[in-house]
């Protein structure tokens, strides 16, 4: 079996804890080291790793990480039952709120958090 985690870099480890628990509702599980820490929702370990900008993503390739806004074709989404509610949280933790849309299917937000990272919140 297989269970799924999800890392996601940032620049300030506390902020980013702050962030994610006061929006989504995580939970600490723990701290490992001092640049990482592990958050948990209802279903879904989440490894926030405080990483510098500019320092290489993977030790193979020049790619190197920015925090500038981005998106990628794999991106987290959150199920929830008011995407309203997280959208307010969203903004004032100092993350985006890029639009929405909805419909008979229920509503979807596109957002990022403080550090350019793109998550959707879904109607669940």
């Amino acid at each position: 079996m297989i269970k799924i985690s999800v890392s996601i870099d940032v620049t300030d480890l506390k902020r980013a804890e702050e962030f994610y628990i006061e929006v989504l509702g995580c939970k600490k599980v723990r701290d490992q080291g001092s640049s990482m820490s592990v958050i948990t929702t209802e279903n879904c370990d989440i490894y926030l790793q405080e990483k510098e900008a500019g320092t290489k993503a993977i030790p193979s390739s020049d790619i190197v990480r920015d925090y500038k806004r981005h998106w990628t074709p794999v991106h987290i989404d959150f199920l929830a039952d008011n995407v309203d509610d997280i959208v307010e949280k969203v903004i004032q933790l100092g993350g985006l709120h890029e639009g929405g849309e909805s419909g008979d299917w229920g509503a979807i937000a596109y957002c990022s958090d403080p550090f350019g990272n793109g998550f959707c919140i879904i109607n669940e």
